[in-house]
């Protein structure tokens, strides 16, 4: 059953131990960012707060967790600096979650879909490594720069990989013992199924496991011992009036000063950005899938914003990590995140002296895990199996990411992102289809449902593409939208640049669009001047054309109802097909030919009678036809039931029905295997099928000959190089049709194989 729709009482127990994980990852990081920030520490605990109570009730989100946000740090110090003072910079983050409010009104969420998905999972996999590379110092005990804070250049005038050298001449054993263990236990924890299935999470017993490490090692006076500067540090108030003291508020007469609104515009933004990326990026990680509403998060995060403008915190977005906390510790709903709110206030209420306890290092191990767990080698091999247009924006957003912010880094995977869309939309921005119809080929040029500014390059391209004397259909029946750059393009296409050229442009599907008229200016239909010139050789290859494109799916889209127009008053058909009555070879269909292209006369067996060659006469003597198909076809019906006589005669007497088929027959094993002539009758079902195949195929051979020999008409014009007579075999497995000739085909040699009654 999905978790938003189970009930309370199978969801809550999963939900509080996943905020109980949360909690403590969001604890040290509220505190780290605030420090980051150069603001109040309890800044970063009301915000943390607010993330989890206000916005978790009001988001449309099941597993994102709202806070103090990594990506907003050095914006936070730069408007800091600038307002002269944090009083003021309240008034800005006020005015910010006002206009994030006025943007998730506005419906401007939707931004949110156009981030690309190799940007979102670098994103991902970009703050694993960052968990990973920026925790590894906490975990051997060198502290020197704040937890949360996530930029490449850090606030010590360190960075990333200084930072890690740096360690390496300040290990703190005794928090290297609890750093180091704590790892090995989340590890080994996450192996083992029945641990995985207790009701407490892993996070809880690391933290316990850390801060009972360190109480040993201070009572019994050990050196190891982890010192408060390697511990969380909550402020501690000795009474509620103390606590409400941590509190700030805006004064009112900042939000009279220009450079407040400034201030708020960058916030509002950057924060919009972000929040949004984190909402794509988790609704990617959630086991269940779900879609999270981006405008009600928007108006949820400017909600509070401003509540934490108010009353002293900073700004807040949707958080990747403590999301990701959430997510891998089984939360279920949004509640784990109001829970995870709620035990900020009363933990950091009642019990602050118990929370300062906690080792940074047991902290820190439980990100490093989650970090191994967002940058899963899984997810690089996915995406390097996927191509270069996907994993280079993503390895891109990663490196960006790591050695700049984040913020920074997804706007630089974004632009490469769309360079890689630009070259796509330049190389196959619209689908092209080369028609051959009968009379002369057309390049039809499909328009996608959305047609922008980005498809100019590419369709001027297709366009200057096209030799001078061609043909081309510009499409637009599926297409919903046209920029008006790309109208003023056609328009310079049509009226100058293809009558300049040479080329014939036509128009189909536009007038839905209230900008050109359709108008198809080539023939899609058989005239008399289009038979005329036509070949036997050129008709053989409009349908072998015309099968291909059955085969691949890419039938002509035909105007019908012109074509009956255009045929009403004659006809002029390219060829004669004479083929069985069987339903599934219909000639017209197999060869993707249109009204008044072809005869097309159906018996069964697609055997020559005197009322057939009849027919064939006028079609190629009186009305003009080039071409005579006999058309044969696999499993034929008629043929089984006459093999099926032959086996019962043969079964029951040495009397043959038939002498023509008997002999047939003889010859069909010994084409097909000579070793054993074996009679009808003992035929296996295999051997049955293709020998009458092989029947089908010889069959329309002798009908070929009884052509040549029964209708002197069509001798002569053979014998005139005005007509030439193939056969065909249509494969009703495949709808394939394989062309052949034979020494009565043609006066001149046809480019299909030859066959022989003996073959």
């Amino acid at each position: 059953m999905p978790h938003n729709q189970a009930p309370l009482s199978v969801t809550l127990p999963k939900d509080i131990t996943a905020s109980i994980s949360v909690f403590l990852v969001a604890l040290p990081l509220c505190l780290g960012i605030a420090l980051a920030s150069n603001a109040p520490l309890f800044a970063g605990l009301i915000s943390g707060i607010v993330g989890g109570i206000v916005v978790g009730m009001l988001s449309g989100s099941h597993k994102s967790v709202s806070g103090p946000a990594a990506g907003l740090t050095a914006i936070v110090a730069a408007q800091i600096a600038m307002l002269g003072s944090f009083e003021a910079f309240l008034a800005a983050v006020v005015v910010a979650g006002a206009m994030q409010i006025l943007m998730g009104t506005l419906r401007l969420g939707f931004i949110a879909s156009f981030f690309p998905m190799s940007v979102i999972k670098g994103l991902l996999a970009a703050i694993g490594l960052i968990l990973i590379l920026k925790q590894i110092p906490h975990v051997f005990g060198h502290d020197a720069d704040a937890e949360g804070e996530m930029s490449f250049e850090q606030p010590d005038h360190e960075n990333t990989f200084t930072e890690l050298m740096a360690t390496l001449s300040d290990i703190l054993p005794g928090a290297a013992l609890i750093g180091i263990a704590s790892v090995l236990f989340l590890l080994g924890w996450d192996k083992v199924k029945a641990l995985k299935k207790l009701p407490v999470p892993s996070a809880l017993i690391v933290v316990l496991l850390g801060v009972g490490i360190n109480l040993i090692l201070r009572k019994m006076g050990h050196a190891w011992e982890v010192q408060a500067s390697h511990l969380v540090q909550v402020p501690v108030a000795a009474d509620v009036k103390a606590f409400l003291g941590f509190l700030q508020f805006p004064g009112v007469e900042h939000f009279s000063n220009p450079l407040i609104f400034k201030a708020a515009i960058t916030i509002a933004l950057v924060a919009t950005l972000e929040t949004l990326l984190n909402l794509e990026a988790v609704d990617k990680i959630d086991p269940d899938q779900r879609r999270s509403p981006p405008n009600r998060e928007l108006v949820a995060q400017g909600v509070g914003n401003m509540l934490a403008g108010f009353i002293g915190g900073l700004p807040m977005t949707s958080v990747i990590v403590r999301s990701s906390v959430n997510i891998n510790s089984g939360g279920r709903t949004k509640l784990s995140a109001i829970l995870h709110g709620l035990m900020l206030i009363v933990c950091v209420m009642t019990m602050p002296h118990w929370l300062n306890e906690i080792p940074l290092s047991a902290l820190a191990a439980i990100l490093i895990v989650t970090g191994f767990k967002l940058a899963s080698p899984r997810l690089f091999k996915e995406m390097w199996n996927e191509g270069a247009p996907q994993f280079l924006p993503f390895f891109i957003t990663i490196s960006a990411i790591v050695f700049t912010d984040l913020l920074t880094g997804v706007l630089i995977g974004l632009c490469v992102s769309i360079l890689f869309i630009l070259h796509s939309n330049l190389r196959r921005p619209m689908r092209r289809v080369l028609e051959k119809h009968t009379a002369g080929d057309v390049l039809r040029i499909e328009l996608a449902n959305q047609v922008s500014f980005l498809n100019r390059a590419a369709l001027e391209k297709v366009f200057y593409s096209v030799p001078r004397g061609g043909r081309v259909l510009i499409d637009a029946r599926s297409t919903d939208f046209i920029d008006p750059d790309i109208r003023d393009l056609l328009s310079d296409l049509r009226d100058k640049t293809a009558p300049a050229r040479g080329v014939e442009m036509s128009f189909v599907g536009m007038k839905d669009h209230n900008f050109i008229e359709d108008h198809v200016q080539f023939i899609d239909y058989t005239s008399r001047e289009v038979q005329s010139g036509l070949t036997p050789q050129s008709v053989l290859e409009i349908l072998q054309a015309g099968n291909q494109r059955f085969l691949a799916g890419e039938r002509i889209e035909r105007d019908f109802n012109r074509q009956v127009a255009a045929t009403a008053a004659g006809q002029f058909p390219i060829a004669a097909v004479l083929g069985c009555i069987d339903s599934r070879a219909p000639a017209e269909v197999v060869f993707d030919l249109g009204l008044g292209d072809i005869f097309s006369a159906r018996v069964a067996g697609n055997i020559a009678t005197s009322e057939l060659l009849g027919s064939l006469e006028y079609a190629c003597a009186v009305v003009g036809s080039k071409l005579v198909v006999v058309l044969g076809h696999t499993s034929c019906g008629a043929v089984n039931a006459a093999v099926d006589l032959l086996a019962a005669a043969k079964k029951a007497s040495e009397a043959t029905p038939c002498a023509n088929l008997d002999g047939l027959v003889i010859e069909i094993q010994r084409a097909i295997n000579p070793a054993t002539l074996k009679k009808p009758d003992q035929w296996s079902p295999g051997e049955k099928a293709a020998y009458t195949n092989e029947i089908s195929r010889l069959n329309v051979l002798q009908t070929i000959q009884t052509i040549r020999k029964r209708s002197s008409t069509l001798n002569k014009l053979v014998e005139e190089g005005k007509i030439a007579i193939v056969g065909a075999l249509y494969d009703v497995t495949s709808g394939e049709v394989s062309f052949f000739q034979t020494a009565e085909s043609s006066i001149a040699k046809l480019n299909v194989p030859m066959a022989t009654l003996a073959a």
